[in-house]
């Protein structure tokens, strides 16, 4: 089978577009599919919930759930061609990340019995008895959030890096960047004069890219442009060290609407942003399950792209 590519993203109920697609995807699931009531589908918690979209690489929805002001996880659907590709593990991490950010100490949800097995993989457990709902034999779960514990092997404990305040990202920036022996990826819609710029952060910079032969820095930004008119330090950094630091623009549609911003390393660390302009974001030192869906929109996305023409003339 022909592995496809997908990202998952937050999504915002008072933007139409999303609210549509979001709507679209839950109707041909739950409704058409499942023959659920559409009365029964929707409800007035929606613009309170915290959404999130997946989309494969043309930037169609394939998936989508939600989090609500109750500690719910819910609404979860994936479009039928899409599963078993890891879309509902995916769009559940980022929901989880969120309650964890938003600092909920447990999530619930209802699990339709075929589904257990799935959610216990990602660290739920199920309790109490079989309940109806919507005509759907259900299961209460839950999964409590006070530790950094991983459904990827029964004792992997993964270090969480804070991320609510513009201080822990400047902190979980520079602890990434001292954690990689030779390759980083960032991914950044927009590159501001005080981000990844520290004398600390530089310093890593340099270091990774004089790793030896296999340091490999890649950086898409969609608009290089601005941070070599600001005269990042970054960009200059790159212009001195050009054989192991590389930057990419976007040509796509689908890539330059995307609104996050992510640091990956080569041990397994990440630091999302969902809103690349403010945090919060989520992050860990070690943690590849969840790292892995960023790595593969990182990858495609630079195959997508193009060097940067604007800063070629300066060599890069």
């Amino acid at each position: 089978m022909k592995l496809q590519h997908f990202h998952v993203e937050a999504a915002d109920w008072a933007r139409e577009a999303q609210r549509t697609d979001l709507l679209a995807l839950r109707h041909e699931v739950f409704v058409q599919e499942q023959g659920v009531p559409e009365a029964l589908e929707r409800d007035d918690l929606d613009a309170h919930c915290h959404h999130v979209l997946a989309r494969d690489d043309d930037g169609q929805p394939i998936g989508c759930g939600r989090l609500t002001p109750q500690h719910k996880i819910g609404r979860m659907a994936v479009r039928q061609a899409w599963r078993g590709q890891g879309v509902g593990a995916a769009m559940l991490r980022e929901l989880v990340e969120k309650a964890r950010a938003l600092g909920w100490p447990e999530v619930s949800l209802g699990a339709q019995l075929p589904a257990i097995g799935f959610y216990e993989r990602q660290g739920f457990s199920a309790h109490g008895e079989v309940f109806d709902d919507a005509g759907i034999a259900h299961r209460a779960m839950r999964l409590s959030l006070s530790a950094t514990k991983r459904p990827d092997g029964p004792h992997k404990v993964t270090e969480a890096l804070p991320a609510t305040t513009r201080v822990e990202l400047a902190l979980a920036r520079l602890q990434l960047l001292r954690d990689a022996h030779h390759r980083v990826e960032l991914y950044a819609p927009l590159l501001p004069v005080d981000i990844y710029a520290s004398d600390d952060e530089l310093e890593q910079w340099r270091r990774l890219a004089l790793s030896g032969r296999n340091a490999r820095i890649r950086i898409v930004l969609h608009d290089p442009a601005a941070a070599l008119r600001d005269d990042h330090r970054l960009i200059a950094l790159a212009q001195r060290l050009p054989s192991a630091m590389h930057i990419r623009t976007p040509l796509e549609d689908a890539d330059l609407t995307y609104g996050s911003s992510y640091l990956l390393n080569d041990v397994g660390g990440y630091l999302l942003l969902p809103d690349a302009a403010r945090p919060p974001g989520r992050g860990a030192r070690h943690d590849r399950v969840a790292q892995a869906p960023l790595r593969q929109h990182f990858d495609h996305a630079w195959d997508r792209s193009a060097p940067a023409s604007m800063l070629q003339i300066l060599d890069i």
